[in-house]
């Protein structure tokens, strides 16, 4: 069957798009042989974005005052779920938090037998939705992502406590809030 030149030239506008998007339909052996077939590619937390404000894992990760809780997260992996659109409160305590729990105890939270330990640890942490700890009433009991309760109160002077966790200060993230506390929150058993 014959095409007619403008018929065919309208033919390529309308593909040129498809087959840009598509690599031009010639596969790269390169490419293909730098990702084995059973290998899962990088999750959200991979995408470069130096344009848009910093996702609660990004916002984490440029504080130098959560290299714990950031090695704690990339131990059981959450990296990508954090990253994804939320909206998040992570609860984030800092290392001096961390360093203030009992001698050896990190250690054993990441050995491997003990990483569902962790992850409920982490998961008392993160609250799906976004809380603004001055928005939040004393006695005000919050649902966090292990399905455990974590209880708000208020001092007289405003400071904001979860559970015995101080609030510090909030950061802003694409995908919610970084609260930063000063203790390790341990959910109820």
């Amino acid at each position: 069957m014959k095409i007619p030149m403008k018929q065919s030239w309208t033919l390529g506008v309308l593909l040129l798009p498809f087959l840009i998007a598509c690599g031009g339909g010639a596969a790269d052996p390169a490419a293909d042989a730098a990702t084995p077939a059973n290998e899962p590619g990088a999750g959200q937390s991979a995408v470069v974005d130096d344009m848009s404000n910093p996702t609660v894992v990004g916002v984490a990760v440029k504080s130098p005052d959560h290299k714990t809780l950031v090695a704690a997260v990339l131990h059981v992996k959450y990296q990508d779920v954090l990253s994804n659109a939320g909206p998040f409160t992570v609860y984030a305590p800092t290392d001096a938090a961390f360093n203030a729990l009992p001698a050896g105890t990190l250690d054993e939270l990441l050995k491997p037998e003990n990483k569902e330990k962790l992850q409920d640890i982490l998961e008392y942490h993160v609250a799906v939705g976004v809380f603004q700890p001055d928005k939040m009433a004393s006695g005000r009991k919050l649902n966090m992502a292990n399905l455990k309760d974590a209880t708000f109160s208020k001092a007289e002077d405003g400071t904001v406590m979860i559970n015995d966790a101080k609030v510090l200060g909030v950061a802003e993230a694409a995908n919610g809030i970084v609260v930063v506390i000063d203790k390790v929150l341990l959910p109820p058993q």
